[in-house]
């Protein structure tokens, strides 16, 4: 470390790692699932939290008729009910500085594959194991515990510190939507994402969409008779993995500063297939095939001409078919819609990002693009915040069994973000 500034090093010295973890174990033993009342309970703990530090609470029912109208909404459930929750503190007598993470979490799946039970935190290994640990649980509780040290420390900021608490980032950005919507908008945001301790000053977009592929029913021992929906599909998919594997070979022949920042990656822009349901019954020739799954989108993409990419591909696929020809497959756009989002390096934001993660380190910052959809593009988008991605663990733990963040990372990101805080917003 090489922060000899008084003031920055009484905070760094204030941050209590060991209440961060018990306000991380106790975060994830809520299952704040997508449109559940868990997403309220999460939301009413974090508001708590944040109000025990003397922040400026605004903490308010969000309007999902109102907010369905804005054409940047996407959602996956549905919600009878959602908080909204922003701490604030510091003078506001100088720029704006955003922290937004958010509480919801996916299903832990199959929990007999787990290590450790998934609605609990389990310290292992230097690690907090459990559903949303990482994502993002574990970046929310580095945001908050960054700026209680700075307020432990008897130190007030010249500028504002907003603490965002948001729900439904997994199923389409409801809460950080919301949230600027009412008004939360600033000079400069992070969004608390796994990164590996890299600073992302972009984001991949990332489109829901089904296909339906019809067939016709017969009875098994005839067979012949149907037209199997799940032999139709073997051919699109086909195409979709080839379309893929064109999309990503492109991408990577790009030699700008963004597709620059995505060159770790084989494939940027994923395309998965994350749900297949077909027939009604053992015994009946499958019907229909729905499938569903998300199709990565690069940086600087005109979301439109994407979404005629794959729909040509099916339908190229299909012309191929007699079968097909006749009975063409539906394509349809729902659920999670993530645009993608970038902020240009040289902004003040990345740079003091940048060096405040060098200084608390020792070691140079890594620039890199995350390939994942995030609510990053709202921010952005929507509320004209420049904004980045940072914070502790790594993807590839995320959205599976034995989800964990290393405890390493909580410290190095609470200690990079209170320090940027302070440069950024300034000391009073």
């Amino acid at each position: 470390m090489t922060v000899t500034d008084p003031v920055e090093r009484a905070v760094i010295e204030a941050i209590d790692i060991r209440g961060l973890l018990a306000f991380l174990s106790d975060l994830v033993a809520i299952p704040s699932l997508d449109g559940s009342l868990g997403e309220v309970a999460a939301q009413e703990y974090v508001a708590a939290s944040l109000e025990r530090l003397g922040c400026e609470m605004d903490v308010w029912e969000i309007d999902f008729d109102e907010l369905r109208r804005h054409p940047a909404f996407s959602a996956e459930a549905e919600r009878q009910r959602g908080l909204g929750v922003v701490g604030a503190s510091g003078l506001g007598n100088g720029p704006t500085l955003i922290f937004n993470g958010h509480v919801d979490v996916v299903p832990a799946g199959d929990e007999s594959l787990w290590r450790f039970p998934p609605w609990q935190a389990t310290i292992a290994d230097g690690f907090v194991y459990g559903r949303g640990a990482l994502d993002m649980k574990g970046g929310l509780a580095c945001a908050i515990f960054a700026a209680k040290a700075i307020c432990d420390a008897g130190v007030r900021l010249k500028g504002r510190l907003l603490i965002q608490s948001v729900i439904g980032e997994e199923d389409g950005g409801c809460g950080t939507l919301a949230t600027v919507r009412r008004g939360y908008t600033g000079d400069g945001a992070i969004v608390v994402e796994p990164t590996e301790l890299r600073i992302a000053p972009a984001q991949a977009g990332a489109l829901n969409f089904r296909l339906t592929v019809p067939g016709a029913a017969a009875h098994g021992c005839v067979r012949e008779d149907g037209v199997s929906a799940i032999e139709k599909f073997f051919p699109i998919y086909q195409a979709l993995m080839d379309l893929e594997a064109a999309r990503n070979a492109a991408a990577r022949l790009r030699d700008d500063p963004i597709s620059r920042l995505y060159r770790r990656y084989t494939l940027p822009y994923a395309l998965c297939i994350g749900v297949v349901r077909a027939g009604a019954w053992a015994s009946t020739v499958a019907e229909t095939l729905v499938a569903e799954g998300r199709y990565g989108v690069a940086v600087g993409e005109d979301l439109e001409a994407a979404r005629r990419m794959l729909e040509e591909a099916v339908a190229r696929a299909a012309q191929s078919d007699p079968w097909l020809q006749e009975h063409p497959p539906l394509v349809e756009w729902w659920g999670g819609q993530f645009a993608p989002a970038s902020t240009p390096i040289d902004h003040p934001l990345v740079q003091t990002a940048a060096a405040a993660f060098a200084d608390i380190t020792g070691a140079p910052a890594v620039f890199e693009g995350m390939p994942y959809g995030a609510d990053m593009r709202l921010l952005v988008n929507e509320g004209r915040t420049p904004t980045i991605l940072f914070g502790p663990g790594d993807v590839r733990d995320a959205h599976r069994p034995n989800e964990r963040v290393a405890i390493a990372d909580l410290r190095t990101v609470t200690q990079t973000l209170a320090l940027v805080a302070l440069r950024f917003c300034g000391v009073a």
